[in-house]
């Protein structure tokens, strides 16, 4: 069976409407009304080798947090959907790394049923970091918020962890590593394990 979709989330405060094919080849076709947000996106579909289309409308003249929130969101829950009951035959695991200049991005991916997110920068938590260089206003705990939500919908257990974030100078090079990452540790969590096609992946029998 394709493992595609077609996902819409409308609310007050954003509108969004996409295309997923988790078995693509990472062509994408992405607009948000954040530039940042849109190339990330873009970096995690073609790394992850899914093709997106996504279009997106928010209440950014207050800030950008309820649509990059409902990205996340929105993503999760076509991923879920498109993966079907049980994601069935899929590997489960995935992990991977991704450099930008000094730093490295490091997510672990467990699409087991239970939604979680533990990001971890240096040491630090999103909260405690310093500013640095926002393209686009995009901050640490924006980009907490979109793990979070995408994790949580998803759902799975996501750990991402990034060294020496301040040695890159922005929040471009900076999330660049964790999109990429966490691009090609879904695509090895979603792959069909040939040796196990159609069965529930988990000694329990089922995710939940």
């Amino acid at each position: 069976m394709p493992r595609k979709t077609l996902f819409e989330r409308k609310t007050s405060e954003t509108q969004i409407v996409g295309a997923l094919n988790i078995d693509g080849v990472g062509k994408s076709r992405i607009k948000t009304p954040n530039g940042l947000l849109t190339h990330m996106l873009e970096l995690f579909a073609f790394h992850g080798c899914f093709d997106l289309e996504l279009e997106v409308k928010g209440d950014t003249h207050i800030d950008i947090h309820h649509t990059n929130e409902d990205i996340g969101i929105a993503l999760g829950k076509a991923f879920k959907k498109a993966l079907g009951e049980n994601n069935l035959g899929i590997k489960r695991f995935g992990s991977s790394f991704a450099p930008m200049e000094s730093t490295l991005g490091h997510s672990v991916i467990d699409i087991n049923g239970r939604g979680h997110l533990h990001l971890i920068i240096d040491g630090r938590k999103a909260g405690e970091m310093p500013a640095i260089s926002n393209q686009g206003e995009y901050t640490f705990v924006y980009l907490e918020h979109f793990l979070e939500s995408f994790a949580k919908q998803l759902p799975a257990t996501l750990i991402v962890k990034i060294e020496n974030p301040d040695n890159a100078g922005d929040m471009h090079s900076v999330a660049e590593s964790v999109f990429k990452s966490l691009g090609m540790a879904l695509d090895q969590a979603t792959t069909i394990d040939t040796r196990r096609e159609g069965q529930v992946p988990s000694t329990k029998g089922i995710i939940d």
